[in-house]
């Protein structure tokens, strides 16, 4: 039986990121992708200004209805970008239409700091949306505010780590925890993975170049393995490797591509760490 995901996050008419890589990537996995946006968005909010902002979530009852008249279910469901109103009705769609992994990118912040439009009364929101999860995926930031807690982003050690992931652990009921964005040293970045009671990390080297959508393209990667079977490891490993390949493709290009990277050149890389093509 072909597998169906639904991912429910903001879509950028122009720039790759959220829904704009989420679809090719996750359907490149073999993976039929169906979606709910939860914005329209003349382009990405970064690399460009004036852009328009559609929220849509006068939709989601309307949707959800239609669904369920038609008795549509999916076999996991990842969210991204979404707002604070669509929380309640993305916890519906989890508990009434998914039979499988509901999975949590927690986009609400990085670099010590929240995005545009978001607070700590949201990051309670989402915390709300985070538990009983069998995956999040939030980076050092989000991790510390969903905890309610200042975020360490230099100078941490293992047990730092290791304590945050426990700390969201107990409080989210989450059964497995990728944590982006770690680093012990100057060269390289990678994650730490808490699945079935260990730890276990993952590294490649720093591109030393920030990318809009890298979060995007590195989560969707990692839920097209996940669902293909892959443990959330295994599933770590080849969105960082995939993401990172498609960072170097680019960098080349930065000056005038300054609004994402080629994922779409690197996905030959993607597929052939799922086996897909050799």
């Amino acid at each position: 039986m072909e597998k169906r995901v639904l991912t429910i996050q903001d879509a950028s008419c122009v720039g790759q990121c959220s829904l704009t890589v989420a679809l090719p990537i996750i359907s490149a996995c073999g993976v039929e992708t169906a979606v709910l946006p939860s914005a329209l968005l003349s382009t990405h909010t970064a690399g460009f200004t004036g852009f328009t902002v559609l929220d849509l979530t006068g939709e989601f009852p309307k949707i959800i209805e239609h669904w369920k008249k038609e008795k549509i279910s999916f076999d996991g469901v990842y969210t991204g970008y979404v707002l604070a109103s669509q929380i309640d009705y993305i916890k519906q769609i989890c508990d009434e239409l998914n039979n499988g992994p509901k999975i949590i990118d927690p986009v609400m912040a990085d670099h010590g700091s929240f995005y545009y439009g978001f607070d700590e009364k949201f990051a309670e929101k989402m915390a709300s949306l985070c538990y009983g999860a069998d995956v999040i995926l939030p980076n050092l930031t989000e991790a510390a505010f969903l905890l309610g807690e200042k975020c360490v982003l230099s100078g941490y050690d293992k047990d730092y780590i290791e304590g945050l992931i426990n700390r969201l652990k107990d409080k989210l009921n989450v059964k497995c925890i990728v944590l982006t964005g770690v680093s012990f040293d100057d060269d390289s970045l990678g994650v730490c993975v808490y699945e079935n009671g260990e730890f276990n990390y993952y590294f490649s080297e720093k591109i030393v170049r920030n990318f809009h959508g890298t979060g995007d393209i590195y989560s969707s990667a990692f839920v097209g393995a996940f669902v293909l079977g892959n443990s959330a490891f295994e599933s770590a490993k080849i969105a960082v490797d995939y993401t990172v390949a498609a960072m170097k493709l680019t960098l080349d290009y930065a000056n005038e591509h300054s609004y994402g990277v080629f994922f779409e050149k690197a996905l030959p890389v993607l597929l052939n760490k799922l086996g897909i093509t050799k």
